[in-house]
């Protein structure tokens, strides 16, 4: 476990880093997203964060509340409905035609349902929207940028890196449907969860190859009060759970750990780094790394192995390729 004065340690360092670096939080207006903004504006200098989500009020505050922290902060909001993968593309361009280098993408989007499948007009469940297909679009519309800023001239300026925040062990733990990974004819909800997390590790063990110069971390953050927490039905939970969680300043603070700290390095730059953790497939610095809530490096399996050994990265990256390739660029459903 990285013990929380360790963390507050390195989060107070970064005030030595390059200032106007820049940060994407989508879901910033709430939960987790909205903790780490706080804590990235209070120990960066001249930030310039980027909120993605649906709600301009919630936004507005949280806009007043980071420049209360930070005063030289530059704080903008993208107000769109990332379920749509088109949506998505859109808040990316919004991005693209203002910044030349992205230097974290923090997502957090995603809802507690009991419903069953439930699609978008693009033919896809709206909650695996958000927990992968979204996500990943993001990542792979972004990723550039984050490249360029792996690539900047100052050194203090080369913070580059992907935080994904959902549960790794689902994926690796439990069995994968390749006949169906979007889940068209066999839905449920336990499925969308293990689908979820399966896609979601496998493409950032593709993407750290593909841009060895970015780190990409999953991430289970434990128990911690999100907007889930407003709700009436789910208080109760919240309040029995409490002893057990995780406070929102210390969710903010660890996760600001996780997605400066140099033990979490990029594929490109893990020999020259100290302390390293092993990544997601149990490769010392391999640059996609799966983490519990204490910043912990979670080992592999046996299952992701085998599935690994049988082509999961390739099948599952091809399959989003074929989804984006049918919503984004021919403009269907899938």
């Amino acid at each position: 476990m990285v013990s929380l004065s360790e963390v507050r340690t390195h989060n107070a360092s970064l005030s030595s880093l390059a200032p106007n670096l820049v940060a994407v939080f989508v879901g910033g207006t709430s939960g987790i997203s909205h903790y780490t903004a706080l804590e990235f504006a209070r120990n960066t200098r001249s930030p310039h964060i980027y909120l993605v989500g649906r709600n301009a009020t919630e936004a507005a505050n949280i806009i007043n509340e980071l420049k209360s922290i930070n005063s030289s902060s530059k704080v903008d909001f993208i107000q769109k409905d990332v379920s749509l993968l088109r949506k998505v593309d859109e808040a990316c361009r919004e991005i693209k035609d203002k910044e030349k280098k992205v230097n974290l993408l923090f997502m957090t989007i995603g809802y507690l349902t009991f419903k069953g499948r439930n699609e978008t007009e693009e033919g896809l469940d709206h909650k695996f929207a958000l927990h992968y297909y979204a996500r990943s679009r993001f990542m792979h519309n972004l990723a550039p940028l984050l490249d360029a800023a792996a690539k900047d001239e100052d050194p203090k300026a080369t913070l580059s890196r992907v935080v994904s925040i959902y549960d790794p062990a689902l994926g690796k733990n439990n069995d994968f449907d390749f006949s169906d990974p979007s889940l068209k004819h066999n839905f449920s909800l336990r499925n969308c969860a293990t689908h979820g997390s399966a896609l979601g590790n496998f493409a950032m063990e593709h993407l750290a190859k593909q841009w060895p110069t970015t780190s990409f971390i999953h991430e289970q953050p434990g128990i911690v009060e999100t907007s889930g927490g407003r709700n009436p039905w789910l208080k109760p939970i919240y309040a029995l759970l409490s002893p057990f969680s995780v406070s929102k300043k210390e969710s903010g603070e660890r996760h600001l750990f996780e997605a400066t700290a140099p033990r979490y390095a990029p594929r490109a730059k893990a020999e020259s780094v100290q302390g390293v953790v092993n990544g997601g497939d149990g490769v010392k610095g391999s640059g996609h790394y799966q983490l519990s809530w204490n910043g912990e490096a979670q080992s592999d399996t046996t299952r992701a192995a085998k599935m690994r050994a049988d082509g999961a990265e390739e099948k599952m990256w091809a399959h989003t390729t074929e989804v984006f390739q049918k919503i984004c660029d021919e403009g269907g459903k899938y």
